[in-house]
């Protein structure tokens, strides 16, 4: 369960690093992405799946969350 942390870059892309595998990749998709909830199901661009319980409301970024490879 890594700790992973979640910010914007310059051009509004939200970014997932995670400094144990020096993985930096942009995220492509959400699972949930609400105003009221965001989580599930992450995908990176590059194919990569993490997993972290929709939290609410959404959390302002940057931030770091603890992730579970899907």
């Amino acid at each position: 369960m890594p700790n992973v942390m979640l910010r914007r870059s310059d051009d509004g892309q939200l970014l997932f690093y995670v400094a144990k595998k020096d993985l930096e990749e942009t995220v492509v998709s959400v699972e949930t992405d609400t105003d009221d909830a965001w989580g599930g199901t992450i995908e990176l661009s590059d194919g990569s799946r993490y997993f972290i319980e929709p939290i609410s409301p959404r959390p302002d970024f940057p931030t770091t969350l603890r992730f579970n490879r899907a």
